[in-house]
């Protein structure tokens, strides 16, 4: 099943059962894809065979015929050829060991090392390699519980003490950049987590590189893919949300009111008072009616209309 599938899947899903789909993702559906050491393996096969043909194609030029010692002798010296040649691939290191106290690093390319006083332990990727990791069910500052999906970017830049200061660097540096995505949700409120981003990946990746530095890995970038909230709050959210831009859009309004009324009372000062200030606002609130809805309006002239009053309201007999 491919990561994208899966990924919908989780994130359809009711939030109780996130934590163990994600779980069974991380540990069984995501495997990295490893570069072959066909050719490697091939050339110490070839070294073998090669190795054991010349010394039983000498041994029948000096005795005529192949001997069973003759026989072990080139498997032994097949062996010891095979165990001190040795290729290390374009983006690896190898650390070299010497009666069990380190000795050098070697690679990439041809190296060679003496039968039983010396072997390499562990063959470093130097390449950037990608890692993910979940934080499931994490209560925030609010105390909130949020699943985040992050990945980290790192690579190793000195083999020696990948080798020699911790045991397994890679499951290391994957527990290590859960526990500091916990503590850095922790840290923050369900907001901060949601909306800032960028400072949770600069805060996990500070709290990674204070422990990386010392087994010789550098933490190039952390960034959170995905954040998962309850349902229930997602909604709650929404609401306030909106009720937030809401808000602003009336203090908005309100504010351009304000400066409408300063300067339709400048504009009522050259027509006589504020009766004009009113006059004027009846017929911008008129205008905006009209062009909203799209409909027509037909505007009579004081002048007419007040001919057809008379004293204090009153009709005009005519």
């Amino acid at each position: 099943m491919k990561r994208g599938k899966l990924s919908r899947m989780i994130k359809d899903a009711p939030y109780e059962a996130r934590d163990s789909q994600a779980e069974a993702w991380a540990a069984n559906s995501y495997v990295p894809r490893k570069s072959s050491r066909n050719g490697a393996t091939i050339f110490s096969l070839a070294l073998f065979l090669a190795t054991g043909a010349i010394v039983l194609g000498v041994s029948y030029l000096t005795s005529g015929r192949v001997t069973l010692i003759a026989l072990l002798l080139a498997a032994l010296m097949a062996l010891l050829v095979v165990s001190s040649v040795h290729t290390a691939l374009s983006w690896e290191k190898v650390v070299v060991l010497r009666l069990g106290n380190f000795n050098r690093v070697v690679g990439p390319g041809l190296y060679f090392t003496i039968p039983v006083i010396e072997h390499g332990t562990i063959r470093v990727d130097q390449r950037t390699i990608a890692t993910p990791f979940y934080a499931e069910k994490t209560l925030t500052a609010d105390l909130v519980p949020v699943t985040v999906d992050a990945v980290l970017f790192w690579v190793v830049w000195d083999a020696q003490k990948a080798c020699t200061e911790v045991e397994d660097y890679y499951a290391a540096v994957s527990f290590l950049a859960q526990t500091a995505l916990r503590e850095a949700v922790g840290r923050s409120t369900v907001a901060e987590v949601a909306l800032r981003r960028d400072q949770l990946d600069a805060e996990i990746k500070a709290d990674i590189e204070k422990e990386a530095a010392d087994w010789g890995l550098d933490i190039i970038a952390v960034k959170v893919r995905d954040i998962v909230i309850p349902d229930e709050l997602q909604e709650v959210m929404s609401l306030e949300a909106q009720a937030d831009r809401e808000k602003n859009a009336r203090m908005t309004v309100a504010a351009a009111e304000v400066d409408l009324a300063d300067m339709l009372k400048e504009a009522a000062a050259l027509y006589g008072g504020e009766d004009a200030a009113m006059k004027l606002r009846t017929m911008l609130m008129q205008y905006e009616t009209v062009r909203k809805s799209r409909g027509a309006v037909v505007t009579v002239p004081t002048a007419i209309s007040d001919g057809f009053v008379e004293g204090e309201g009153k009709p005009r007999s005519v």
